[in-house]
């Protein structure tokens, strides 16, 4: 499925994105890779066949048109670039709620939009957006974040609507908590928390599974998944308001 085909993967450098480029590597992608640390960037590219640094900030218009102008004809794109802060509508600061906003979806249309157009004239492409568990309701202490997951699915969403007859693959991926720099910030207990390997085993089999959306891991997806049906009150009180 990947063997020989160029994927453009943003937000590699840490995390669930840096793992899953090794996972793609072997399974014979040629890898683009997007973040803005540069050195991390750089020490991934090399040690992986066929791949190439590309440093990008999803947060910077320029950034991204210079990104964009250099990648070449790519077969699939990754949106794996994300931003977190544990914030209370209490607590709200509004710089750091709207920086998490910029790399979770703003920073997706900024990209999306120099590569998808293209994959859709040809008829064929790729497309993966990497949401989360929290963007299926409102959720406390969630400020920026749990707003800006839940319109990048609904991106995804809208991305499916506009391709699944045109040859290009849409899929949207949601996984629950995983161990990385971004959640060592909660002080809450994490149920089903799993690593960053874990999370990028996940991520490609969901990507091979050809489904539109994936949720993991099951016991969370499976509560939020309800969460999303049940009567507002009683999801509300559930979560404590």
């Amino acid at each position: 499925m990947f063997q020989g085909k160029t994927y453009w993967l943003i937000g590699a450098s840490e995390g669930l994105g840096r793992d899953l480029a090794g996972l793609l590597a072997e399974e014979g992608a040629q890898l683009v890779l997007s973040a803005r640390n540069a050195e991390r960037l750089d020490s991934l590219a090399a040690s992986l066949p066929g791949a190439r640094a590309l440093q990008m900030d999803v947060t910077d218009d320029a950034s991204v048109r210079a990104a964009a102008s250099g990648l070449g004809e790519i077969d699939g794109v990754i949106y794996c670039a994300g931003a977190y802060e544990p914030m209370s509508a209490e607590a709200w600061d509004v710089d750091e709620a709207l920086k998490v906003s910029e790399v979770n979806y703003t920073g997706a249309l900024r990209s999306l939009g120099h590569v998808v157009p293209g994959m859709a004239a040809r008829g064929a492409g790729h497309v993966v957006l990497i949401g989360s568990l929290a963007g299926f309701r409102g959720l406390p202490g969630a400020i920026g974040y749990g707003a800006s997951k839940s319109a990048l699915m609904h991106l995804a969403e809208n991305l499916y609507m506009d391709l699944s007859r045109k040859g290009v693959t849409v899929q949207q991926v949601n996984p629950g908590f995983i161990k990385t720099r971004l959640t060592e910030k909660n002080s809450f207990d994490m149920p089903f928390i799993i690593t960053s390997e874990d999370a990028a085993r996940r991520t490609l089999g969901a990507m091979k599974s050809g489904r539109f959306a994936t949720s993991y891991p099951w016991q969370m997806a499976a509560f939020f998944r309800l969460g999303a049906v049940l009567p507002i009150r009683l999801f509300r009180r559930l979560m404590g308001a």
